[in-house]
């Protein structure tokens, strides 16, 4: 695995320095994200999400992130009610499932913490059927079209809302 200056820099970093865990973060991803790297590099890139993960949890030392992958809709219902009380927020890619599941966003909707909706690709401008997401009604944002960096955009939008006064944040 090939890292960037700055996440060896990281890694050194925090071989070195307690670090206090100021959030507990759940990155959740869907069907057919087990393949990325593999799976249409051109849309999807060619990192996978295991070779990245490193490098984004090395980017936030102070967040405990635990990641978790099911191509099963009813296994992600059941991880985010597991988890959904009990961590500060979900960065939730629900692959195809975006578009089709009213189980999904009812599941969203019922938790405490806050969730962050991603995609790999700009969802607007591929086919028609993924324009529309079910889940996004129920999530505090949506953030799509930058590659990986979508996850690393999710996380900083979960601590900015962490650290903002309740009426300061958006509906």
């Amino acid at each position: 695995m090939l890292l960037s200056p700055l996440c060896i820099f990281f890694r050194k970093f925090a071989a070195n320095v307690q670090i206090k865990v100021d959030m507990k973060i759940q990155i959740i991803n869907g069907p057919n994200l087990n393949l990325l790297g593999v799976r249409q590099p051109d849309v999807y890139g060619s990192c996978s999400f295991e070779n990245f993960l490193p490098q984004l949890r090395a980017l936030f030392p102070d967040v405990e992130m635990e990641y978790y992958q099911s191509n099963i809709e009813g296994e992600l219902i059941d991880k985010l009610q597991e988890i959904g009380f009990g961590c500060d927020g979900v960065v939730l890619n629900a692959g195809a499932y975006t578009h089709t599941s009213l189980a999904l966003a009812d599941c969203i909707r019922a938790l405490k913490c806050p969730v962050i909706e991603v995609h790999i690709s700009n969802v607007h401008a591929r086919e028609t059927i993924r324009h529309q997401s079910m889940i996004a009604v129920a999530c505090k944002g949506v953030i799509c079209g930058f590659g990986l960096d979508s996850y690393r955009l999710a996380v900083e939008a979960l601590k900015h809302i962490s650290q903002s006064p309740a009426e300061a944040q958006p509906r």
